[in-house]
């Protein structure tokens, strides 16, 4: 049985405006990850990640660097029930 794990992350820092969801998309689709990512309006970036703990814990270390041109000044972490997500998505701004 694998062990499905979903993490919403709220990154602050320079992380808008250097590919952060872009990237964050590519290395989700690598990791294995369903979910999605989004900009703020407070700066900051959003994500869902939802899959296997091992490949969430991967992604989880690679938003605390974020992509190169990022600075990364704290990464915020919540635990939510898994909802099955399919695919990763870049999404709007809210």
């Amino acid at each position: 049985m694998t062990d499905i794990r979903r993490v919403r992350v709220l990154v602050s820092g320079l992380v808008q405006g250097v590919y952060f969801r872009v990237t964050c998309a590519r290395e989700a689709a690598a990791a294995g990850v369903a979910g999605w990512v989004r900009n703020l309006p407070d700066d900051r970036v959003e994500a869902v990640f939802e899959g296997d703990g091992k490949a969430v814990d991967r992604m989880l270390a690679w938003a605390r660097q974020g992509p190169p041109g990022a600075v990364v000044r704290r990464v915020e972490v919540q635990g939510e029930p898994a909802e099955g997500l399919v695919g990763f998505e870049v999404l709007r701004t809210e």
